[in-house]
């Protein structure tokens, strides 16, 4: 595999979405800081801490379930709110409820600007399936399929393991393993003989903790050692950097 610059014994290629296939990382970020921010200043009032684009969002949302980012992040400044419904209007106070926010934020952002794919990781895509690797996405947003269709990347997997379907068959997201093993699984292919492509930390601690045998961190800005610190066999800025000058 040393036209795709992975080892040998790789069968499989396990691809993250935001930030890794697409552009959306940074659509999620803002859709994630609007959201909180205008909780935290009905809830604190003067005593307002604004949401860190980079640290609190790096560190407590990037990667996990949307649930997950509201329950952890709201730890961290110390608020607890009822779980609520997974139908929760956006204007209740539970963490359904602000995941929901969050969710026609983020929509909104992407009806209005559109969705912009990585050039490089596209054709790394092309060139890992002419090469017969098996693919799948794994992506925690319940909007995967859609973001996919929207870019016309849908017949580039194999396996679609989302946000949807983890929630159907009650998978841990991520750092845990489970989205990426239940990938695997549907692929036919063990993990340790499975690749794994991601720019979040939860998502390449995920590719360590389930075993695979290749684990690549996207540094798509200025965390190189945060990635390789979670288990990140390599890091590169985009995926065309994992190919040799000159292949096609």
């Amino acid at each position: 595999m040393t036209e795709l610059g992975l080892p040998a014994y790789i069968r499989a290629c396990l691809f993250d979405l935001d930030g890794v296939v697409t552009r959306t990382a940074v659509v999620h970020n803002a859709a994630w800081k609007e959201t909180f921010d205008a909780f935290l200043r009905r809830r604190s009032g003067e005593a307002f801490r604004p949401f860190d684009p980079v640290a609190d969002y790096e560190e407590y949302v990037d990667g996990r379930p949307r649930a997950d980012g509201v329950r952890t992040f709201l730890a961290s400044r110390g608020i607890e709110l009822p779980e609520g419904a997974p139908d929760d209007p956006p204007d209740r106070e539970s963490v359904h409820g602000l995941g929901n926010a969050k969710n026609a934020v983020l929509l909104k952002k992407i009806e209005q600007g559109g969705v912009e794919t990585y050039e490089g990781t596209v054709r790394y895509l092309d060139a890992v399936r002419r090469a017969g690797l098996r693919t799948a996405i794994v992506s925690a947003s319940a909007n995967c399929e859609q973001v996919l269709r929207s870019v016309g990347l849908a017949d580039r997997f194999d396996v679609r393991i989302d946000g949807v379907v983890a929630q159907e068959r009650a998978l841990a997201g991520k750092p845990h393993p489970d989205t990426f093993l239940e990938a695997a699984r549907e692929l036919g292919a063990q993990p340790g003989s499975g690749a794994v492509f991601e720019d979040a930390l939860a998502g390449v601690e995920a590719g360590r903790a389930g075993g695979f045998g290749y684990v690549v961190g996207v540094d798509r800005g200025g965390r190189a050692a945060g990635l390789r610190a979670h288990g990140a066999d390599t890091v590169v800025r985009d995926l065309a950097e994992l190919r040799p000058p000159g292949t096609v």
